[in-house]
């Protein structure tokens, strides 16, 4: 009894050391280390080292964690790094940060990494808000957004689950306040207007309202009251020029930090209250500043900011912690259900775009709602991506089969609907490691694209294994879609319908904004249908494919220069990848790689070889699109400097 109960004594007591090391390995450098903790109420700007590259390195392992690519991440650590002096020199990967910090006394490295991996377009979004506000704040230009007082109204109510409402909501309130602003600016011109034209007048001879004022006095006294009115409107006018100068420097000169009166204001008095009277007495300058350089070479800028009355004491540490905790901590826009309901939606469309009929689609969308369904829950769980995706594909796969099993009850043709199944699998696609993976790798960041790409291929391994196990098990045999026979102009009608609906899709898995999704959906809409066009007039696949994300590259950044230059609204100035990557997701070649894992399964290695170069080909070719179309429009990536 003694040797049980000693041993059952050392099992707990492992038990508990293997809890307490797993909430000890947070995977990143703890905010409660002494350098930080004493400078935790500093303005940033005065803080130390160690404090200055915990908010730095933290934005980049946020901005990594929503999966987007490592030249995105370091660009945006250089811009929380730039108004603070510091300069950074990082490696990013798949999963991890290494980052070097110097402000020129003090030097510091920390090493930082994250679980696992995953997409969440809305965080990015998040975080270029929040450079914009860091920015702003610490007395610099921003750089993603035109009117920053977007991205300070947005950085009080991060506590709202719709935070693309909240900012709609301010430029909607923005604009209210542009248009009032010039129309009260109308009455003192009128006023002067009105008082040259009644001159005029009296010195008209043929003005016959000027004849009448000659009778009753002289012209002498009537030009003297005419000269005396314009010269008092004129003063007028000018003096209110001088007060509005005099409030705008005034809140220049104020600190950020006394312009948010509470650091988490309630939503309750409205989204558009506390805003407006913040962005009240907006300069105009602000929303034409130029961005400054992309990279922070040198620092004489902070001699500036001091010298401006600002001196970069707006923002905390505790203030910039506290709102990437909010970021970091926002629950997903979808329930699971729903974001089951969109990946059904997504898989339906794929599949008819792919040439399937309403069995097909039938199919593809019972089994892929369940199968990213289930996904979502195990997530939720923290369990292996790999172990998740064997089952949900094999979930979807056991939907999809048995849903036309149960058709084909009714109507046995849609017993031959083998092929369906594909369709209910390409919920799994990784399409955002495959694109910036490429992206990566057209910057020369071979080890982080190398590393994304091996991520998508592993991704899609298990995927292709799960579904070739369940057709060897039910004796599946997927020989292609039957043609539809539609007419050429009710064919392109209906592609441009499914390629819009499966976007939209797509974008709601990764967590996008309803108007972000929306604005992808209309790209990826004009994008994928040009490409199926262009490809049966003889195109082939791969050129199609390029020209498709060469299309949708170009469009993105129309669409955000349309929001720059004030063609559009403030609130859609989403980034480019979040546009991109969901528009091209659904030209990936899902069904040439299950074609080629089925018939490398059935060991027919030729057959299998030539739909896996198929394949390779069109993954090639889509993000070289998209880095071509950033080549073009991004000096940035235009040049090697």
């Amino acid at each position: 009894m003694e040797n049980v109960s000693e041993s059952q004594h050392q099992e707990d007591h492992k038990e508990h050391g293997a809890i307490a090391v797993s909430h000890f390995h947070t995977h990143s450098i703890p905010l409660d280390m002494e350098d930080i903790e004493r400078d935790w109420d500093k303005p940033i700007a005065e803080a130390g080292i160690a404090a200055k590259a915990s908010v730095i390195v933290r934005v980049g392992l946020l901005d990594l964690s929503a999966g987007t690519g490592s030249f995105r991440v370091r660009e945006m650590m250089h811009r929380i790094a730039y108004p603070l002096g510091v300069h950074v020199r990082a490696d990013v990967n798949l999963t991890d940060i290494e980052a070097a910090c110097t402000d020129g006394k003090d030097r510091i490295t920390e090493v930082i990494d994250l679980p696992s991996t995953g997409v969440n377009t809305e965080r990015i979004w998040l975080l270029e808000h929040f450079a914009d506000w860091f920015s702003v704040n610490l007395g610099e230009e921003s750089m993603y957004h035109v009117q920053p007082e977007v991205s300070q109204g947005l950085m009080q109510h991060l506590d709202v689950k719709d935070a693309s409402q909240v900012s709609a909501d301010l430029s909607r309130q923005l604009r209210k306040e542009e248009k009032e602003e010039k129309a009260a600016s109308r009455p003192g011109q009128d006023a002067v207007l009105d008082a040259l034209e009644d001159a005029s007048r009296h010195n008209d001879p043929g003005d016959p309202r000027a004849h009448q004022l000659h009778v009753h006095e002289t012209d002498w006294s009537q030009s003297a009251m005419a000269q005396s009115l314009a010269a008092r409107a004129v003063d007028e006018q000018a003096r209110e020029a001088e007060q509005a100068a005099e409030q705008a420097a005034e809140t220049r000169r104020t600190p950020a930090s006394d312009a948010m009166e509470s650091d988490f204001p309630d939503h309750a008095a409205g989204a558009s209250d506390k805003p407006s009277r913040r962005l009240g007495a907006k300069a105009s300058k602000a929303a034409n500043r130029k961005p400054p350089k992309e990279y922070a070479e040198h620092f004489d800028h902070l001699d500036g900011a001091s010298a401006n009355g600002n001196g970069g004491h707006g923002i905390t540490v505790r203030q910039a912690h506290q709102r990437l905790d909010m970021i970091e901590h926002r629950k997903p826009l979808y329930s699971p259900a729903f974001a089951g309901l969109a990946s059904a939606i997504a898989c339906a469309s794929f599949v008819f775009l792919l040439g399937g009929g309403p069995y097909d689609m039938i199919g593809a969308f019972v089994g892929a709602g369940l199968g990213h369904w289930l996904r979502r829950l195990l997530f939720k769980r923290h369990l292996n991506q790999f172990f998740v995706t064997f089952v949900c594909v094999a979930l979807a796969a056991l939907a999809c089969t048995g849903t036309l099993r149960l058709i084909g009850l009714f109507d046995p043709i849609a017993l031959q609907h083998d092929t369906a199944y594909i369709g209910a699998m390409l919920f799994v696609i990784p399409g955002f490691p495959l694109i910036t993976s490429g992206l990566d790798m057209a910057k020369i960041d071979f080890p982080s694209g190398i590393q994304r790409l091996t991520y998508f291929l592993c991704i899609v391994l298990m995927a292709t294994l799960a579904g070739w196990m369940v057709a060897s098990i039910v004796h599946l045999n997927p020989t292609g879609f039957e043609p539809l026979g539609l007419n050429v102009w009710v064919n392109g009608a209906l592609r441009f319908v499914f390629a819009f609906l499966g976007v939209w899709g797509f974008s709601v898995m990764f967590n996008s904004p309803q108007r972000m999704c929306l604005v992808a959906a209309i790209i990826g809409a004009i994008t994928d249908t040009l490409r199926l066009e262009i490809v049966d007039v003889g195109v082939p696949a791969e050129a199609g494919a390029f020209i498709g994300a060469l299309l949708a590259g170009l469009l993105a950044t129309a669409w955000r220069s349309s929001v720059r230059k004030g063609w559009l609204a403030p609130h859609f100035g989403y980034p480019r990848i979040c546009l991109t990557v969901p528009s091209i997701v659904i030209m990936v070649p899902g069904l040439y790689m299950y074609q080629a894992m089925f018939h490398l399964g059935s060991f027919d290695t030729l057959t299998a070889l030539d739909w896996a170069f198929k394949a390779f080909m069109v993954i090639i070719c889509l993000p070289i699109g998209l880095a071509m179309a950033r080549v073009i429009t991004d000096k940035s990536w235009r040049y090697d400097i």
